[in-house]
């Protein structure tokens, strides 16, 4: 575009070419600019990259997570508990069809790892890949902001005390 205002009328030749040469070396400066600032900003980020990257690398023995403000705040009860067990059990269980013996407890608050939680046990077999069936096992399923956080294997202490009802729902599932 350049190239075609340098024929420009008789007369006004002179001014207008040292306007537009004048013109063509501020875009030139302007574009040099450019991709200095650009290469500074990539320099930037990869400097910054190690550092964002250490403050994700932060240890659970030094810090935990909650989705709670306090360690200790009021925890809301899980209504619809049964649902969130029965579709996180679908996942959790290699086979989830064929379940014997279950049984399932109310959710109650207890004090998990200096945590107040609301705690639900569960008792099942669960059918083995040859179709036999284990001795039934207890879990602790732990709700964290009213919805399911995780599942205690071995739960014990958790568990201890806790009033069973069946859970034939779960005797149910299907994949």
């Amino acid at each position: 575009m350049i190239a075609n205002v340098k024929s420009a009328p008789p007369g006004r030749n002179a001014d207008f070419l040292s306007r537009v040469e004048r013109l063509e070396v501020a875009l030139a400066a302007i574009s040099r600019n450019e991709s200095h600032l650009r290469s500074q900003a990539k320099g930037l980020a990869i400097l910054l990259l190690p550092l964002t990257l250490a403050a994700c690398l932060d240890s659970d023995d030094t810090r935990s997570t909650s989705f709670v403000e306090s360690a200790n705040a009021e925890q809301p009860y899980p209504g619809n508990y049964k649902p969130q067990m029965l579709a996180f059990l679908k996942t959790y269980l290699n086979n989830p069809v064929g379940v014997h013996d279950a049984v399932i407890a109310e959710p109650v608050q207890r004090t998990v790892n200096g945590r107040v939680r609301y705690v639900s046990c569960l008792r099942f077999a669960e059918r083995q890949s040859d179709g036999s069936y284990r001795e039934p096992r207890e879990r602790a399923v732990l709700f964290v902001a009213g919805r399911l956080d995780r599942i205690i294997p071995n739960a014990g202490e958790e568990c201890a005390g806790a009033v069973y009802v069946p859970f034939p729902e779960m005797e149910k599932m299907q994949r």
